[in-house]
């Protein structure tokens, strides 16, 4: 995630990153010029005096109506793609408070050094497990080999439940009252109540056919504006269709980059970092 001062307004516009969509769409931007360039050129030299002139001139107002119909798609595509997103953060924040409970009532309830040291290490390597799933377990390497686990089963669910038997195992073992046990086990149910909302905006992006129809309509919407406005515009067509292509192929790939926030993308949500920070706060409080 790209950590920025939304105050400087003027390093932001001539600023491109590696995410910038006009350096992704420059080659498409490029073509679509090419091509609105050659329709003005047809039509001002060939078409300007024909039978069909009146026709050609009229096919620009249905862009107005269309225009109306596709913003109002992407803003509801945008919006759900931050919806995700930010609720994907809620997700993560939750998981962090979660830690954190956690470790406070452990830090009260269990005196013996062994076992705190188990929760301390166990606890951040949730936080890992559930980053290393969603990002299909390409970066396993930066779990502590604090158990074995399984690569193949499921990362979260191993630790959950070496969390869930070593506090079952104390309370047994008469070093945890019913009232703690109870306590302890409703903080480590919500790990695995993050993990499935988690996965739940991994696994159902948006509809396959919905974001096909968009960019469907994107696509014909923008190759027909030159037919409409080179007599009125002339040759300045070129950039002013270039300009409406960037404008709203930029929020469908926004919207697609940002609708799984939990890659490794600019705009993605920081999960190194908060994965880190519950580590250094349950250390803190068992340490």
């Amino acid at each position: 995630m790209i950590n920025y001062n939304p105050k400087d307004w003027f390093i932001f516009i001539f600023r491109f990153s590696k995410s910038d969509t006009f350096r992704r769409l420059l080659p498409l931007l490029g073509a679509v010029g090419l091509y609105a360039g050659l329709v003005a050129y047809v039509e001002l030299n060939y078409l300007a005096k024909s039978e069909y002139y009146d026709s050609i001139k009229n096919v620009g107002l249905m862009h107005s109506v269309l225009g109306f119909v596709l913003s109002l798609l992407l803003v509801f595509r945008t919006n759900t793609a931050y919806d995700r997103w930010w609720e994907g953060r809620k997700v993560w924040g939750s998981l962090t408070n979660s830690s954190r409970n956690l470790a406070l009532k452990l830090s009260a309830c269990v005196p013996d050094s062994q076992d705190r040291l188990f929760f301390q290490q166990m606890i951040p390597q949730y936080a890992y497990a559930l980053k290393s799933t969603l990002r299909h377990n390409e970066d396993f390497q930066q779990l502590d080999p604090v158990l074995d686990l399984d690569r193949e089963a499921h990362l979260p669910n191993q630790i959950a439940a070496a969390l869930f038997q070593r506090v079952h195992a104390l309370h047994q073992a008469g070093s945890l009252t019913m009232a703690q046990f109870l306590v302890l086990d409703r903080e480590i149910s919500t790990f695995t109540e993050v993990t499935g909302a988690a996965e739940r905006i991994k696994n159902t992006p948006i509809p396959f056919t919905y974001s096909v129809f968009i960019k469907k309509f994107i696509f014909f919407y923008v190759m027909t504006l030159p037919f409409g406005w080179v007599f009125s515009m002339g040759y300045f067509v070129v950039p002013v269709v270039m300009l409406i292509l960037y404008a709203m192929a930029s929020l469908e790939l926004i919207a697609e980059e940002i609708e799984n926030p939990f890659g490794t993308d600019d705009n993605d949500l920081p999960l190194d970092q908060i994965c880190q920070n519950i580590r250094k706060h349950v250390g803190e409080l068992l340490g």
